[in-house]
């Protein structure tokens, strides 16, 4: 124990911390990650695994298996039926993942629509979502709207469910560099999600009223699954950027997940506010109240 609590004071040492998640080369260590990750053999699973708790908190209690096959398994794992109670109301959108609430509000009214990615760090919606005509028309529809940011850590559950009763209609594939999601490197490098793989998804909900979901990728976890794209969309992926679809989902149904831990940003136009209650640096969890439909 007191080994571990030493890795630990170590992992948040802010200089350190950026060094060893950053100033690496990125890509070739999470292609390797993604390949190491996936070994079945036990002696590397349960040694990965060892490493992997010394760092974090990772509770396996809700798990919907008790054994994994390698360290992979164990990242993307399902949990057991009703370990997110849906908040049912039909006024709110949940949080579409278990995560800690950073920089979240409303978003700026100017031409880039403005929004944060952490105190002091702005980027526009405009560098975000695209240069494409989705991407423009999203930026219109809103502005003056709120915005939630929604990191993963390592050791949370990766998969992300539907906020809401919506359709996908289309996903907006952007590659891009994979640095560390994690506040320290979001209080340096300007518009990091903006330079991060991501994928947008253009949602929108019964009544109409459009959503915007964008899971974006990270050092170590530049892979990102959907339910409704058959394909791995990660630094290898070389196929068209726009992938039109059309999959329905009630209101906690499973979209996709994350082959680690990364961040998911949610836009929402005006009509729709951040519940009261929902501030930076708050714990939610899959299932809890995030928006309100005024």
């Amino acid at each position: 124990m007191k080994n571990q609590n030493i890795l630990k004071r170590l992992a948040l040492n802010e200089d350190l911390n950026f060094l060893l998640t950053n100033r690496v080369p990125r890509a070739a260590l999470t292609r390797f990650m993604g390949w190491f990750s996936r070994i079945r053999h036990p002696w590397v699973r349960d040694a990965s695994m060892a490493v992997w708790r010394a760092f974090t908190d990772i509770d396996l209690s809700e798990a919907r298996k008790s054994s994994f096959d390698s360290l992979h398994d164990c990242f993307v794992r399902e949990l057991k039926p009703g370990a997110r109670p849906l908040d049912r109301r039909p006024q709110v959108l949940v949080s579409p993942c278990d995560a800690i609430v950073g920089a979240c509000g409303r978003i700026g009214e100017d031409p880039g629509a403005q929004v944060f990615q952490a105190k002091g760090f702005p980027y526009p919606l405009s560098d975000l979502l695209g240069t494409d005509a989705r991407g423009r028309a999203g930026i219109d529809t809103l502005r003056g709207g709120s915005y939630a940011t929604l990191r993963l850590t390592s050791s949370m559950y990766h998969r992300f469910h539907a906020p809401g009763a919506l359709t996908l209609e289309h996903v907006t594939y952007i590659s891009g560099d994979t640095w560390n999601v994690n506040p320290i490197a979001l209080k340096r490098i300007e518009r990091l999600f903006c330079k991060n793989e991501r994928a947008v998804l253009h949602c929108r909900l019964g009544d109409g009223t459009p959503l915007l979901i964008v899971p974006v990728a990270a050092i170590l976890v530049a892979s990102m699954r959907l339910r409704a794209v058959d394909v791995a969309l990660n630094i290898r992926y070389r196929g068209p950027n726009q992938l039109p679809c059309h999959a329905v989902y009630d209101k906690g149904d499973e979209m996709g997940w994350f082959e680690h831990g990364s961040t998911i940003l949610v836009f929402a136009p005006p009509g729709i506010t951040l519940c009261e209650g929902v501030t930076s640096g708050q714990n939610v969890r899959m299932g809890q109240a995030l928006f309100s439909l005024v």
